[in-house]
């Protein structure tokens, strides 16, 4: 489950200690070309607010009237399901394209323990599952393996929430700022470390976390998770270098270092030869880091690292390699 849902989570936790009734939709399954994936989540307040979306806004005003309608009619709290998209009317109807279908459950928000668990087992970045038995609207939490994702069998519905993407930069140049603009875009937690004194009085960026020491000490007090993306923008081999040896040993999903395709052979020489790094190691290295868009500008090659980010990270949720994630050098 994308960090949008824990937004999600957040906003309807807000909403309930606020008084507000909340009622949360889930797409469970999807035929066709339905624009939301499964686990996609929805919350919605009681005066018809609402946080993130199950169809990308083909279903929501239809989907928002039938909540507030059964609220009027003190309809059960239990969890229940509903469908759109079953035949090809209904499909054209609510603008779901090639004919989608999506099947949602809706249950009410009443007790707000849960969700504070889990807002704050992810932020310790811990994967978390939550089932829901539909009969009576129990739910039970626990750890989710690595690869595990949504359940559902007409009985019982499990979701795992994972933690937020962070991005790790090395360095606080105007490159940086501009990669972490974009991330934050992106709704990555961004997180900046340069021990260069030249750089310390660059204004910090809204959002944006500065980590005190070197770069390699904050790499391995990071325990990066494969949820974590790290680059290298210094230019300085001593900060680059050490920071890259920790990160390429550890299970972060992307690791990249700014440079040409020449200095990146000489890193790769200096990383496996001075410090034993293996073959398959380096080969995790995204170097020349960023997609080849002939990007020029900083504001560019940010572009350029966060589109191969997003593409490596997107990849490894459906298991395949990249296109662009072959080495360079």
């Amino acid at each position: 489950m994308e960090s949008l849902d824990l937004r999600v989570l957040a906003d309807a936790l807000g909403w309930r200690r606020a008084g507000w009734p909340v009622t949360l939709v889930t797409v469970v399954q999807t035929w066709c070309s339905a624009p939301r994936p499964p686990g996609a989540l929805l919350a919605v307040r009681g005066d018809g607010a609402v946080s993130g979306s199950v169809s990308g806004g083909c279903v929501e005003d239809d989907l928002i009237a039938r909540i507030r309608s059964s609220e009027g009619a003190h309809s059960s709290p239990k969890p229940a399901m509903m469908a759109y998209g079953v035949s090809r009317e209904e499909a054209a109807r609510f603008g779901l394209p090639c004919g989608g279908t999506l099947r949602l459950v809706q249950e009410s928000l009443e007790e707000i323990a849960w969700v504070e668990d889990v807002l704050r087992r992810t932020a310790r970045h811990q994967r978390v599952a939550r089932t829901l038995t539909l009969a009576t609207g129990n739910i039970t939490l626990s750890n989710a393996s690595r690869g595990a994702g949504l359940q559902f069998d007409g009985l019982t519905l499990t979701t795992v929430f994972g933690p937020r993407w962070r991005l790790l930069l090395i360095g606080a140049g105007q490159l940086s700022q501009a990669v972490a603009n974009i991330a934050l875009m992106l709704d990555f937690e961004v997180l900046v470390c340069d021990p260069r004194e030249a750089y310390a009085a660059i204004p910090h960026l809204s959002g944006v976390t500065r980590l005190p020491g070197m770069p390699d000490d904050v790499v391995r007090e990071l325990l990066p998770d494969a949820h974590t993306a790290i680059v290298a923008l210094t230019h300085d081999p001593k900060l680059d270098d050490m920071a890259l040896l920790e990160a390429l040993t550890s299970d972060a999903f992307y690791v990249g270092a700014l440079g040409s395709a020449r200095n990146q052979m000489a890193r790769k020489q200096r990383l496996g030869e001075h410090f034993e790094l293996s073959a398959q190691e380096l080969d995790r290295l995204q170097g020349r880091v960023g997609l080849r868009i002939g990007a020029r500008t900083p504001a560019e090659i940010a572009v350029s690292v966060m589109a191969q980010v997003i593409e490596v990270k997107n990849a490894q949720l459906v298991g395949a390699r990249p296109a662009s994630a072959v080495v360079q050098g």
